[in-house]
């Protein structure tokens, strides 16, 4: 678990590296660099193609956790305050519980509905500011980046690949990277004729340690945990976020926000101590 929980851990210094690294409305742009350069070294690593039904299901989930997702995620960043993104972004958890209670037969509790609310909660406490100002494109955009996270979770689980993690991640990172190619064309025109080496820097982060790195634990936990599980993890986004700003950022960090990461990783805990665990452990013992 602790291995899947850095994906998220990572993925929380995506905003302050848009933000301060990344050229200003090209989010489509970032979210191709992001993906395809880093799909395309895991399979030449890997030297492995999906096969039969594998190949239109990566398509699918690299749709899903990738290309769209992706998409809607540098949308959101750049048309958002990150507070209003990451609260509308913590109702992940609640949607792939009720996803996973239709596409693979587990039990919604009250429990992790209570969890995932306190999670929003928390959230909310922590990063949100009263004068956030809204975007109707960026709302639509973080709630869009909710729900395709939440279904490619659910079905990476539902279509679990005996592939290894890292083949089976650069086939979904290929996937996405090239549906957004026409898409950042058309919409965004050429890539920039120059870009400075701080853009540089920004796009390789994101390449290598959010995508190639983060995304192989990722895909590693969903096969290992429950998808509803791993999708609590991604609250320690907004959490490290919040840090990542305080200590290289200089952003003032206030009682409330304190209260609000410490209920945040109540909830994590709470979600991730179901008691699923000691009905596994009965049932082993009825086993032997």
């Amino acid at each position: 678990m602790f291995l899947t929980a850095l994906a998220p851990a990572i993925w929380g210094t995506t905003y302050v590296v848009t933000t301060e690294f990344l050229p200003p409305g090209r989010p489509l742009l970032a979210a191709v660099v992001r993906a395809l350069p880093a799909g395309l070294a895991l399979v030449a690593v890997t030297r492995r193609l999906p096969k039969g039904e594998w190949w239109w299901r990566a398509l699918v989930l690299g749709a899903l956790n990738i290309g769209a997702f992706f998409a809607l995620l540098f949308v959101a960043a750049y048309r958002l305050p990150g507070g209003v993104a990451a609260t509308i972004g913590a109702v992940q958890p609640l949607l792939a519980a009720g996803l996973s209670t239709g596409l693979l037969g587990e039990r919604l509790s009250v429990r992790t509905v209570v969890a995932g609310a306190v999670g929003v909660a928390g959230v909310s406490m922590l990063v949100l500011r009263a004068d956030a100002r809204l975007d109707g494109i960026g709302v639509a955009a973080a709630v869009g980046g909710a729900v395709v996270m939440a279904t490619g979770v659910v079905l990476s689980k539902r279509w679990a690949s005996s592939a290894p993690p890292l083949a089976a991640t650069g086939w979904q990172l290929v996937a996405g990277g090239l549906l957004l190619v026409p898409i950042a064309l058309l919409v965004e025109g050429a890539p920039p004729t120059s870009l400075t080496a701080a853009n540089l820097a920004g796009y390789g982060y994101l390449a290598v340690i959010g995508s190639a790195f983060a995304y192989v634990l990722w895909f590693r936990g969903i096969r290992a945990l429950p998808a509803t599980d791993v999708t609590f993890l991604g609250l320690l986004s907004p959490v490290v976020a919040t840090v990542v700003g305080w200590l290289a950022l200089g952003q003032s960090l206030t009682v409330a926000q304190g209260l609000g990461g410490l209920v945040v990783l109540a909830a994590l805990v709470v979600a991730q101590t179901q008691p699923k665990k000691r009905l596994a452990s009965g049932q082993l013992a009825h086993k032997s």
